[in-house]
């Protein structure tokens, strides 16, 4: 192997700050380690958050509707703190010691939630199942929470674009495999998830919760450990400096300079001479059309002199202003995940809420389904079609396409949301059949309807299936779209549909509320749902999936993909 071959090529460093070595660092080899750490992460938040709408509920004792909205706002709030998390990553730790500080918030966060569910005082003050907290009581536990939604923050946009570190971008050998990184990065996730939704549900409603908190808290523990045993192999990107600060830069000298002329050549728009990037771990990025009044950043002009130093917020390169446009450009795609995540949160509340008021047992036993556990079919769906996607669908498509992934990102995500719809259609379905048997039988008072919970599967497993489209496809569309030195940042943005996507849903809620019960009814949404009309909430979905997935063919069709330029060694 030659010399140059020996080491990374695109501005990876070891853990000592070193080249990357590729025989030694990197590849599938560091992978298990990360993927242990997300394995186990994902089961410490999903243990905590999949029953915690029915916490609130019985614990806390809030209206149903009240901490489904609980629920969204801070389910919400753990998909804003990535923001936080990605900009410290890509500015100034890196994405490896962001990592590792915010693992030590969340851990603190899941011991403080743990004792607030069994430490007498602090836990909710309950008579048997008649409970009625303390102000101080319900203000320990949502600390907690919150507490964990910002040390998710700083793991949520590091891990995956971490994981996706470990293979070098300018190798093609090395990269044909991050998109099978991302598939498994994903069922990874959702092993977890299964866990989750399964035993640690069933413990929080037949044990207690002080145990169904504790053990995720381990479980979270468990996860810092794994990812801290795996440091001696990976690849490490050096943070760029403030990505927000460069993006200003270019805004500004555009303006300063809105009478310049742009020349039709872009030859003559500045550049920095050097094979590498001005920008530290980036690659240059080639000039692009569009955007044009951006240009103007790069653009010498009259009383520019190479020779003296200037100012970057007179003069920017091509790579930066290439640097924003990238998002500029991304920023229609990544709104329209916004209505998929409000989609796919109705898992974490009213399908909940929906199986609640079903026949919860299995056959004629006495074994009861807790609603949430039923999650796990969603779970068990991303744990079969992930490998169905990655080792047939994958090599189908890529005899039809001649795509290397054999579909684009964007054909991906697109069918993604396609399939969603259905999920919605589903749902909508069972209630407006649950609710005709409500009021056939003048079952309004009857807290389990006889129609079992086990017809919600379809709804569950079709959004499953969904995610493996659209969710693993925005990872990798954002990671691979994002400028270099940007990527914790883009997977930020693309977490920030799903926390946007909890608020809609929660806005949702509210706005329903207001307008349905505005002449005194009971509205769509009351607190006994034989009395309301869910499904028309979940039709309400329906159409708007349907106009999101009009407004994602439009965008998508006139997307332009970002173009590097050489090699960082």
């Amino acid at each position: 192997m030659a010399e140059d071959d020996v080491y990374t090529k695109d501005g990876t460093v070891d853990y000592l700050g070193k080249p990357a070595n590729k025989t030694e660092t990197g590849k599938w080899r560091a992978c298990p380690f990360i993927l242990g750490n997300e394995c186990c992460e994902r089961l410490a938040y999903y243990g905590m958050s999949t029953n915690l709408v029915f916490y609130f509920k019985y614990r806390l004792n809030q209206q149903g509707a009240t901490a489904a909205k609980n629920v969204s706002d801070w389910s919400g709030t753990c998909y804003i703190t990535p923001l936080i998390g990605a900009f410290v990553a890509d500015a100034y730790l890196g994405r490896y010691l962001t990592i590792l500080s915010f693992s030590i918030v969340y851990v603190i966060g899941m011991t403080l939630l743990t004792l607030s569910a069994s430490v007498p005082g602090i836990k909710p003050t309950c008579y048997g199942n008649d409970c009625h907290p303390t102000t101080g009581q319900s203000a320990a536990c949502f600390v907690a929470l919150y507490l964990i939604a910002l040390g998710t923050g700083g793991i949520k946009p590091c891990v995956s674009s971490f994981g996706a570190d470990q293979f070098d971008d300018a190798d093609e050998a090395e990269k044909k495999h991050k998109s099978s990184f991302f598939n498994w990065f994903y069922f990874s996730i959702n092993i977890g998830a299964l866990i989750a939704s399964s035993v640690l549900v069933w413990i929080q409603d037949n044990v207690g919760w002080g145990w169904g908190f504790g053990i995720p808290a381990v479980a979270m523990a468990i996860a810092v450990v794994s990812f801290f045993s795996g440091t001696r192999l990976y690849r490490n990107q050096r943070p760029g400096g403030s990505p927000f600060t460069r993006i200003c830069q270019v805004i500004v000298a555009s303006i300063r300079k809105h009478h310049v002329e742009v020349p039709d050549d872009k030859s003559l728009l500045y550049e920095t001479v050097d094979r590498e990037s001005a920008i530290q771990g980036s690659r240059k990025l080639d000039h692009s059309n569009g955007l044009r009044f951006f240009d103007k950043a790069a653009t010498l002009g009259e009383s520019v002199d190479l020779k003296d130093s200037v100012s970057s917020w007179k003069l920017c390169t091509v790579t930066q202003v290439e640097e924003l446009k990238s998002i500029i450009r991304l920023l229609p795609v990544w709104a329209t995940g916004i209505i998929f995540s409000t989609v796919y949160g109705q898992m974490s509340n009213y399908f909940g809420l929906q199986g609640s008021q079903m026949n919860t047992h299995v056959g004629n036993s006495k074994f009861q389904i807790p609603p949430p556990s039923l999650s796990i079919f969603d779970t068990l769906s991303v744990i079969f079609w992930v490998p169905v996607y990655d080792r047939i669908i994958v090599p189908i498509a890529r005899k039809f396409s001649g795509h290397k992934n054999g579909l684009t990102q964007l054909q991906r995500m697109g069918i993604g949301l396609f399939i969603s719809i259905f999920s919605m259609v589903a749902a909508a379905t069972l209630e407006y059949i649950r609710l005709s048997m409500v009021r056939r039988h003048n079952y309004y008072e009857l807290e389990e309807v006889p129609i079992s919970i086990f017809w919600q599967v379809p709804q569950y497993f079709i959004i499953g299936c969904a995610e493996v489209f659209t969710f693993i496809g925005q990872l990798e569309f954002f990671y691979e779209q994002a400028p270099d030195s940007m990527r914790s940042l883009c997977s930020a943005l693309s977490l920030l549909t799903v926390a946007l996507g909890q608020y809609l849903s929660s806005l949702l809620i509210t706005i329903v509320k207001k307008i349905t019960t505005r002449k005194g009814g009971p509205g769509w949404l009351p607190n006994n749902l034989n009395y309301g009309h869910l499904d028309y909430f979940f039709w309400l979905l329906v159409v708007l999936s349907v106009l999101n997935l009009i407004a994602f063919l439009v965008v998508s069709k006139f997307y332009t993909y970002k173009k590097t330029v050489g090699t960082l060694r």
